[in-house]
């Protein structure tokens, strides 16, 4: 049975996940607002090269010491999740919000199982129930809007889901990396995806300068929000969490995203889970807590590591 003091410093890690779940949930509002098929790129772009400054001054100390195998780590990570966003975002444009959510979460079952494929060990039963549990109360949530035949946008979202997967055991394995500050690898993490839009930008759609100067006053809200909210806030903290616990309880937490964006397309975009979605919510939620109990406990020795640098 795990200690009081095991239990405290579990909390303060899944907390700030759990906060990282709900600002990404409440990013597909701010996205779909922005962004459409032509200009995914240019949003992209401004989205995080409006992340890389503030971080850039708060970690400008700590970059200076990146050895070469470091920054080769962050390029790596940060070819991942470029990747990543490219896949997610056309999907998003090319599927249904229900399928987007549904498909994505299947991050929860695709983590557990290939960390234990790598390690030689099977997850346990408890974890894999109550990750399945998930999965099946984002179904639920997400069947209010009707679900439609698999697409091509389907078929991205699927590989999100397996690169996402692919890039919590990066973060979490990768010797390169272990040590380094997590702001320091997070900007040349960004700073590897800035660059990767800025070269797609000129070959697809709309350009950068033409999408920026079309937002009005609450579409830069919503570039902003998700720059500093949804970008540096949340990559910070994941890398953070994931090098101190294990993935497949940060990649557990972070599959509340459907749930909250749920709960924001509710209350602000005026959306009508009925019956069935509300159900699913309490099982994302009981499923998430449940398995949060099953996972492997928080890798943390010294309480001062759970502290952000």
């Amino acid at each position: 049975m795990p200690s009081p003091l095991a239990g405290r410093r579990a909390l303060l890690v899944d907390v700030p996940v759990l906060l990282v779940a709900v600002v990404w949930g409440s990013s597909y509002l701010a996205t779909k607002q922005i962004t459409d098929g032509a200009n995914v790129i240019a949003i992209l772009l401004l989205r995080f090269a409006i992340s890389l400054p503030p971080l850039a001054v708060a970690a400008r100390r700590r970059l200076r010491r990146l050895t070469r195998p470091e920054i080769g780590g962050g390029v790596l990570l940060g070819l991942v999740l470029a990747l990543i966003f490219l896949l997610e975002t056309y999907g998003v444009v090319h599927t249904s919000a229900t399928n987007a959510g549904l498909i994505i979460s299947l991050t929860m079952i695709f983590t557990p199982l290939a960390e234990a494929a790598l390690n030689r060990t099977r997850p346990t039963g408890s974890f894999v129930a109550a990750a399945a549990l998930s999965v099946v109360g984002v179904g639920l949530l997400t069947q209010g809007a009707g679900f439609t035949a698999p697409s091509a946008g389907d078929v991205l979202m699927l590989l999100a889901a397996g690169v996402r997967t692919a890039n919590v055991l990066l973060m979490h394995r990768l010797p390169a990396v272990r040590d380094t500050d997590d702001g320091a690898l997070t900007f040349v993490q960004l700073g590897t995806c800035v660059g990767i839009f800025a070269l797609l930008a000129p070959w697809a759609g709309t350009p950068p300068w033409e999408a920026a100067a079309s937002l009005g006053a609450l579409g830069w809200l919503d570039l902003v929000y998700l720059a500093l909210g949804c970008t540096l806030f949340a990559f910070l903290v994941q890398m953070w969490a994931v090098r101190r616990t294990s993935p497949s309880r940060v990649s557990l937490l972070l599959g509340t995203e459907p749930l909250w964006a749920a709960v924001v397309g509710v209350a602000v975009g005026g959306d009508d889970l009925g019956a069935l979605g509300y159900v699913g919510a309490c099982l994302v939620l009981a499923g998430t807590f449940w398995g949060r109990r099953a996972a492997a406990p928080v890798a943390v020795e010294d309480p001062k590591a759970l502290v952000p640098a």
